[in-house]
């Protein structure tokens, strides 16, 4: 079975690739490493379509990991807002200055996993992309196809290990890059989530979901857990047309980025009503945003002074304020305020 598996999909990705901005053609040279690792990197928890203007906005910038290296972490933190899971672009920055001090990427699956952030998946798309080593790549659409194709019926996560076990038999030693990415793309148009189109897939004689029950029931996952919702309050302090922005600390939620001062708000608990400066606060509505694990509901306050409040901060021109790289959920706020 794996190397009619093999074959058959390597055929049918050889005349149906997607093309992407990071990726090489089929049968044409690979991608440099640099354009395979930060893509994967920015396609973690997010969608190819959000993903292209970003890519291409930040190898217009930054068109080596050399130049990446050298950018100061705020302009890289600030280019990545909207993406979300800030902490990938820390450690973007992180490996850049590693690759920089090494002279290259590795070009193996172990030294690829000693950079910053970079865990099993990336690691082997890299390895399988860039430098054509043999590496089973199993991200989202790669679990969908496997668990169909060899009908595994045990929910997720504790299946992953026999996914992975089966991806495993059906990669080749050769063309393992082009592999991984036409079972990406087949997972993406074809063995969607739901509605699979069956009819086209080049597998479906092969697939044992298919043939053994419905393959639109696979992977079985584990019932959501409800998010807890935390309550906060976001501060907009305005000055002759400039507001007022702090920087995050360096670690935990958006660390790092540039924002608007909180009342203290966290993933653990709700903010603690602690205002930056007395003063008749302006309530101006509520934004929602949704995080991984759980959901904030932010009461959006303005308030008129003549004077910065106390702590480390800028003054920022509202007019420009799509320019400071705030994260989504400021950025929400900052509309709410200018509305």
């Amino acid at each position: 079975m794996a190397a009619i598996v093999s074959d058959k999909l390597l055929q049918w990705y050889d005349a149906h690739a997607r093309d992407l901005p990071w990726r090489a053609r089929p049968a044409e040279p690979a991608p440099e490493p640099y354009r395979v690792w930060l893509s994967e990197v920015m396609l973690q928890q997010t969608t190819v379509a959000a993903v292209k203007p970003y890519f291409e906005a930040f190898t217009l910038r930054w068109p080596t990991v050399e130049q990446l290296a050298a950018a100061p972490e705020e302009d890289v933190m600030a280019a990545w807002a909207g993406l979300g899971y800030y902490s990938r672009a820390r450690n973007l920055v992180k490996a850049a200055r590693a690759v920089a001090e090494l002279g290259a990427f590795p070009d193996t699956e172990e030294g690829l996993r000693e950079l910053p952030g970079l865990g099993a998946y990336t690691a082997a798309a890299v390895a399988a992309i860039a430098f054509g080593r043999r590496a089973v790549v199993v991200d989202a659409n790669v679990e969908r196809v496997v668990t169909r194709l060899f009908n595994l019926t045990d929910p997720l996560p504790g299946v992953r290990k026999a996914i992975r076990t089966c991806a495993d038999t059906i990669t080749p030693e050769e063309r393992a890059g082009d592999f991984a990415q036409a079972m990406m793309d087949l997972g993406s148009s074809i063995c969607t989530a739901r509605e699979p189109k069956c009819l086209l897939c080049p597998l479906a004689n092969d697939c044992r979901a298919r043939a053994e029950g419905d393959p639109a029931a696979l992977p079985v996952k584990a019932p959501k857990k409800a998010k807890p919702v935390r309550q906060g309050r976001a501060f907009w302090l305005e000055h002759d047309g400039s507001v007022w922005l702090v920087r995050r600390d360096g670690k935990g939620m958006l660390g790092g980025m540039r924002a608007l001062p909180d009342d203290g708000w966290s993933a653990r608990g709700d903010g603690a009503d602690n205002y930056p400066v007395d003063g008749a606060w302006q309530p101006l509505g509520l934004v929602r945003h949704t995080f991984t694990h759980f959901t904030i509901e932010l009461s959006v306050e303005r308030l008129f002074v003549d004077a910065p409040p106390p702590g480390a901060g800028l003054w920022w021109p509202t007019a420009t304020i799509d320019e400071a790289g705030l994260p989504t959920l400021f950025a929400k706020a900052a509309r709410l305020a200018l509305a």
